[in-house]
């Protein structure tokens, strides 16, 4: 019986991933980046021209930025590598939570890591009560609550659209304490308003974690030339929100022209994801990684105007 078939005939509620030596590299890495993020942002609190609270609100921030983009290659890892129901439905934590985190299950870590950063949230917005922080925690709270939807739309008993918004509301949760660290006293909700080219990136975005979402857990697109399922209508769509970023950050390339080359490149990453996810299904691979690898590298070149 094949991999599809068999994930078919029988309701995933609690699935193993897939391990591997290029899994264990990522995550030595993602571990090597959360060390590398403590001492990055100790050491910006304690350079930081401002002192005391506020020096500490900074080296926070930085933390919470560095720590938001570890949790989204996390979670890129849970999709890429079939550990999106290796704790079941049960959410958000189970008896032995930490021990499985040690014992390398992505999803347990991630889980455990989305709780650090909602306490890093709190703590922002305790220390420092302005717009930014609350916006912060209240995306990080929605976020959580969407992320336990997550796991229903994967077992089959939620609609696409709540993986869709809960891959959005990372971002939004990335670029609210990025734009709070390069922007202080900007607002956000002003902020993104007023980006146009970040638009076409988040619509891209959500139409991928919809696209994931309808294929349903273990299951390919299919390769198609007229789309016929929900799945194959929805990627085409995602295709098109594609094209738009490209168009999008190909007019505005004098302000952005680092984001428009990563924009060209991630058009290439997402054609071989397409086909990791119908070769394998159900763990289509580190080619995820590097797909949501891309979008972060992209947002975060919009948000600093990075140049050659």
């Amino acid at each position: 019986m094949s991999e599809t078939s068999t994930a078919a005939a029988s309701p995933p509620h609690a699935t193993l991933g897939h391990r591997s030596p290029i899994l264990r590299v990522i995550g030595i890495a993602i571990s090597a980046w959360l060390l590398l993020s403590v001492v990055a942002a100790a050491w910006f609190g304690l350079t930081t021209p401002q002192t005391g609270t506020a020096a500490l609100v900074q080296g926070l921030t930085l933390a919470e930025v560095l720590f938001a983009v570890a949790l989204i290659l996390l979670g890129s890892i849970v999709e890429g590598f079939g550990w999106g129901l290796s704790l079941g439905t049960r959410w958000p934590y189970t008896r032995n939570i930490v021990l499985l985190m040690l014992r390398g299950d992505p999803e347990a870590a991630h889980r455990m890591l989305a709780t650090t950063v909602g306490l890093i949230a709190l703590a922002l917005a305790v220390l420092n009560p302005v717009q930014s922080s609350f916006v912060g925690l209240v995306l990080v709270l929605v976020t959580a609550l969407f992320g336990m939807g997550t796991l229903y739309v994967l077992a089959g008993r939620a609609p696409a659209i709540v993986h869709g918004t809960h891959g959005l509301l990372a971002y939004l949760v990335f670029l609210d304490y990025l734009v709070a660290l390069r922007l202080p006293g900007v607002s956000f909700p002003i902020y993104l308003e007023a980006t146009g080219a970040l638009h076409a990136v988040l619509l891209a975005l959500f139409l991928g974690g919809m696209v994931t979402g309808q294929r349903g857990f273990g299951k390919p697109i299919e390769a198609f030339v007229r789309p016929r399922r929900p799945a194959q209508w929805i990627f085409v769509l995602h295709g098109l929100a594609a094209l738009l970023v490209i168009g999008t950050l190909g007019w505005m390339e004098p302000l952005y022209p680092v984001a428009f080359t990563l924009a060209l490149l991630q058009a290439g990453v997402g054609f071989f994801v397409f086909h990791a996810v119908n070769l394998k299904p159900r763990h289509p691979g580190a080619l995820v990684v590097l797909h949501q690898s891309m979008v972060l590298l992209i947002t975060s070149a919009i948000v600093l105007q990075w140049h050659w």
